[in-house]
């Protein structure tokens, strides 16, 4: 892995395709096989993508039945029983200790930012856990505590959906990203408990209200993991200039999905997008926030990518669209680690 080209991620889906795959063992393909969909440890490596933030995340129960029923108890219930809620979010966490577990080293559950820096410097794969929409802490809110102590250290509180901590984002296109209420009291307690562990807290899936409560109360810099610039990309998980003028005062951070519905002016799902169009996101994230709190927030494995950059392994064809755009390697090298690494740790500490 080539120092000069290291790109730590602020988010993937690889543990929900993980949890979701029909393979007789997803964790062995991902370590030693190809594994289908976006990510596998071959490829990463080959492309210098040392890790980032993996999802612990609830799928849409329309697709899961429709898709994957033999993963439900009853394909015939219209939605998740509470246990399954809770079985899906720990299998996934089993499934990241199995990828460190089973890889002989190669990979590791990392929560700090000198175990990323290790990681970087063995060449092994960094896995920070991410949790995805909180709704199973509704059920077991003691678990928060058990997935931190396994190693979760980053939340997004709030999906699509409304849950007890909040109104979901959800939204036809266009659309500004205030869609409904804020945090519910129980929404800021979560947040308060997970400032007060230390986690990063992400707001890319937080309706307006949700994201101007959070900043109010988070006092840490708060992320978007996974979300674009609105002006560019009216969905409704974009950000507007005044969230991403109110993050920078703040002194977080945003990542770049490379979607293409949130990054197209016309939001379609159309993979025949050119990779100048996530160029133009990062252009003007940085133009807002200033080049030290802009990073990748790709979504791999949890998104329609353009024809360019169809897996991890075309990550240099992006790389290269941003030299012929006169991003300097000092710029490149932030945008791709740096900004991540400071992020992470003024809010570890």
């Amino acid at each position: 892995m080539n120092a000069q080209s290291v790109i730590f991620d602020g988010h993937n889906d690889l543990l929900t395709r993980l949890w979701l795959s029909s393979a007789t063992d997803p964790v062995h393909d991902f370590i030693y096989g190809a594994l289908p969909g976006h990510l596998d440890l071959k490829r990463c490596r080959q492309a210098g993508w040392m890790g980032g933030l993996f999802s612990i995340f609830l799928p849409p129960y329309s697709y899961v039945k429709n898709n994957h029923p033999d993963k439900l108890a009853n394909p015939s219930n219209s939605d998740f029983t509470p246990q399954e809620i809770v079985d899906i979010c720990c299998a996934q966490l089993e499934l990241a200790q199995q990828l460190q577990a089973r890889s002989e080293g190669q990979i590791q559950i990392c929560t700090s930012l000198a175990q990323i820096r290790a990681c970087q410097q063995n060449q092994q794969l960094a896995i920070v856990l991410h949790l995805e929409g909180a709704e199973f802490l509704a059920i077991k809110p003691e678990l928060l505590d058990v997935f931190y102590e396994a190693g979760l250290r980053s939340i997004g509180p709030l999906w699509n959906r409304k849950s007890l901590f909040g109104d979901g984002l959800n939204a036809s296109f266009p659309h500004s990203p205030d869609t409904g209420s804020g945090l519910t009291r129980e929404g800021k307690d979560l947040v308060l408990a997970c400032r007060d562990k230390h986690m990063l807290i992400d707001v890319s899936h937080m309706n307006e209200r949700a994201f101007w409560d959070t900043l109010e109360i988070a006092d840490q810099p708060i992320v978007a993991t996974h979300s674009n610039a609105h002006a560019l990309c009216p969905q409704a998980r974009n950000l507007t200039d005044r969230q991403l003028a109110a993050i920078k005062q703040n002194g977080g951070m945003v990542g770049v999905n490379f979607d293409v519905a949130f990054l197209r002016a016309d939001g379609q799902r159309n993979t025949q997008t050119s990779l100048d169009v996530i160029v133009d996101h990062l252009a003007y994230l940085i133009d807002h926030l200033d080049e030290d709190h802009v990073g990748f927030g790709s979504d791999f494995d949890g998104c329609l990518l353009p024809d360019e950059l169809s897996d991890i392994s075309q990550i240099s064809r992006l790389i290269e669209r941003m030299q012929q755009r006169h991003f300097s390697d000092a710029l490149i090298e932030k945008i791709t680690s740096k900004n991540w690494f400071n992020v992470l740790d003024k809010i570890w500490q």
